[in-house]
């Protein structure tokens, strides 16, 4: 089996670094099933590729083999695709061989483990039982641009139709240990097997190498009944020791809607919330959009209003929590609307993390008061969520100016003392115009938008507005720049 991991960030020999493998030796390392050798098919400033390469025994297999005695029969121990398909002995490989990468340590160059780098790893012979669906939906709500060949049974009689072996090809912007982390757990649950005997460890295991990201997964349950062997004892218990994740998983409500609370009286005495959905509304009627997304749609403030413009014919809120939409749908009466309005409107629950086919198709997306609400390293991951795969003609986002917070009451911050605090307990950063500005215009830059600014609020000439707008219109013809599809 073989797994090439390549990056394209200059400087691409980094790779070499984070991996503790010098690209001038060939390295072989004993396995207890067989063999690995690592090796370096080139290695420049711009692009640079390492190469595991496992070759498993089959006698080695049954002579090593642990379990119940008896466990499969006899033929099936020495006839099997293990030595030539990614399975979990290449997850072995890659803890043994990458062990060091894969805990997130680098001796010589610590600063790497942090960063970002544009990496492919590409996968040979991977088998995907759950067909290519399963595997896209494992991979892409991870932020890869996943790039799948099935493979036929045999080229020499094509009758007999496809095989389940992809090769397999995962590209994104993502820390190294983060890919091997995702490929130590999800080549073994594509391949549904595990071929040696799993207990407790394989939990501990499962909970380390997927902390941060498997409990706001998607597909998470599946993910481990697959990679426990659907042992249920140890399915169950590692669902109950997953944290709640705060980017899947709403605040309490109560708590949720004591701080919009909260939020709304420091902004009160400027009518701001009024302010941004009339600015809002005007921009999507402006832009001539009929079917309009309303993301992190919250209590449904904004579908009210859209609900009274006769422009917008679809009209779909989005939002994480349920209980939320709950609230929402009484607020907007739905259930006593006329047939006619409410063929109009649709709620329905998603994270702006994963991508989703739903949002794809329309013509206008509002994020009002929601980037600020994610932790920064998720913004990326919205950003292709919504301008790499949604592609509205036009988005329309809104965030606090923090440079205006010294305008209200308690948010200044004391003189000579700590900055003052932000609008919203649960807001995970404030931007000032320039950080807002710079954010907007690579976005753009990079997906084919372009994008302009707009005050909402009274334009203080020294703080600027209390909320910043950026309006993002799609540029016709123009195709996304994202550096994961480079």
């Amino acid at each position: 089996m073989l797994l090439t991991i390549t990056n394209r960030r200059e400087p691409a020999t980094d790779l070499g670094y984070l991996l503790h493998k010098h690209p001038a030796k060939l390295q072989t390392y004993p396995l207890t099933f067989g063999q690995a050798r690592v090796f370096y098919p080139g290695a420049g400033d711009d692009c640079c590729t390492i190469a595991l390469w496992v070759e498993v025994d089959p006698i080695a297999l049954v002579r090593n083999r642990r379990g119940p005695a008896g466990e499969g029969f006899s033929l099936q121990q020495y006839v099997n695709d293990r030595p030539y398909s990614a399975n979990s002995f290449l997850s072995v490989a890659i803890a043994e061989v990458f062990g060091t990468a894969l805990s997130g340590r680098c001796k010589d160059r610590d600063e790497l483990v942090a960063t970002p780098l544009q990496l492919t790893a590409r996968i040979g012979v991977l088998p995907c039982r759950g067909g290519e669906g399963f595997l896209r939906r494992l991979f892409e709500p991870l932020g890869y641009l996943v790039t799948a060949t099935r493979l036929p049974l045999d080229e020499q009689f094509p009758e007999w139709g496809e095989s389940s072996y992809f090769t397999v090809e995962l590209s994104g912007l993502v820390r190294l240990q983060d890919l091997l982390a995702h490929l130590y757990v999800l080549v073994p649950v594509l391949d549904d097997d595990k071929h040696y005997w799993v207990g407790p460890d394989e939990v501990d295991k499962l909970l380390r190498h997927g902390e941060s990201w498997l409990a706001s997964h998607p597909e998470r349950d599946a993910i481990v009944e697959r990679y426990l062997k659907r042992q249920r004892s140890l399915t169950r218990d590692a669902l109950a020791r997953l944290p709640v994740d705060d980017a899947s998983e709403p605040d309490d409500e109560d708590d949720s809607q004591t701080k919009a609370i909260a939020e709304e009286a420091v902004e009160t005495p400027i009518r701001l919330n009024e302010l941004r959905l009339q600015t809002v509304i005007a921009v999507l009627k402006g832009c001539g959009a009929n079917r309009v997304l309303d993301l992190g749609c919250n209590t449904g403030n904004l579908l009210r209003r859209l609900l009274d413009e006769p422009q917008f014919t679809e009209i779909v809120g989005m939002d994480v929590s349920h209980r939320v939409l709950e609230i929402a749908t009484d607020k907007l009466h739905l259930d006593r609307l006329p047939e006619r309005q409410r063929k109009r409107i649709k709620l329905m629950q998603g994270s702006l993390t994963y991508r989703d086919a739903r949002l794809n198709g329309y013509d206008a997306a509002a994020l009002i008061e929601v980037i600020e609400h994610l932790d920064p390293p998720r913004l990326a991951a919205l950003e292709r969520v919504l301008f790499e795969f949604a592609r509205p003609g036009t988005v329309v986002v809104t965030t606090p100016n923090v440079e205006y917070n010294v305008h209200f009451a308690g948010l200044a911050p004391v003189e000579g003392g700590a900055p003052g605090k932000l609008r919203h307990a649960d807001h995970r950063f404030e931007w000032t115009r320039a950080e807002f500005q710079t954010w907007s215009s690579r976005v753009a830059e990079r997906f084919g938008y372009r994008v302009r600014f707009l005050p909402v609020g009274d334009d203080d000439l020294t703080t600027g507005p209390p909320t910043q707008m950026a309006v993002f219109d799609l540029v016709l013809g123009a195709e996304s720049r994202s550096d994961a599809s480079e």
